[in-house]
């Protein structure tokens, strides 16, 4: 089955001004005009994450192309690391609803493993598809944070590590239906999420960057496959 990687637009579901139109900033000498300020920010931040990953997301460079100063950006954001923490819970939304998409085409008549797959393949095509928010997703927002230190960002937004929870439910169901392994339900999603995960960097940044369409595609197959048949009985 040939990988389907589309491309998600960003900006038709948020970023709406009060009168149900989308707020929209002008850079240059009109500067920003009506509408949501944080959430043209956001919108620009995630431009600048599209092309140069977390890294690309600096604060000034928001503004700057949003059309407004520094100082009206801080009003909504005190900080880079809060910044990137909005735009990370945001992307996590965006991973989230690409698997939950990707299930809709595996109805519950189906065998759970194919929900799996179906899951599987959505988190893939949606790092394949946006690698600079897929980066942001899971990039740490405050490297000054000790190993110590709690870190909100686990629990500081609805959509945040939403994606993981799907891989749990789908694991639980196919628990549930009688069809898993005997002995291999525990740490199963850790061991699930770490091969898709591994696959993906390794198909952004790592070894396997060049591969052709087809050979990723199977690749991506092979990999979601063999996850599922550690899984479910034969």
């Amino acid at each position: 089955m040939a990988l389907d990687v589309y491309a998600v637009n960003i900006g038709q579901d948020e970023g709406m001004d009060g009168a149900g139109g989308y707020a929209r900033a002008h850079p240059g000498k009109g500067g920003y005009h009506h509408g949501d300020l944080r959430n043209a920010l956001l919108e620009a931040a995630t431009q600048l994450a599209r092309d140069g990953g977390p890294e690309a997301v600096v604060l000034r460079a928001v503004a700057r192309r949003v059309g407004v100063s520094p100082t009206a950006a801080y009003r909504h954001f005190s900080s880079q690391a809060d910044l990137l923490d909005a735009l990370k819970d945001r992307s996590q939304r965006r991973l989230a609803e690409a698997m939950e998409r990707a299930a809709e085409g595996a109805p519950e008549a189906l065998p759970p493993g194919e929900r799996m797959r179906a899951i599987g393949r959505g988190y893939l095509r949606f790092a394949l598809a946006e690698p600079g928010l897929y980066r942001v997703c899971f990039c740490r927002t405050r490297p000054d944070r000790g190993a110590g230190e709690e870190c909100p960002d686990v629990e500081r937004g609805q959509w945040m590590h939403r994606s993981f929870q799907i891989l749990v439910e789908a694991l639980d169901a196919i628990e549930a239906s009688g069809c898993m392994r005997p002995g291999v339900r525990e740490g199963a999603e850790t061991a699930a999420w770490a091969a898709v995960h591994g696959l993906a960097m390794l198909l952004l940044d790592g070894q396997l960057t060049g591969l052709g369409e087809r050979e990723r595609d199977a690749l991506v197959d092979r990999c979601v496959d063999a996850v599922v048949a550690g899984l479910v009985v034969p």
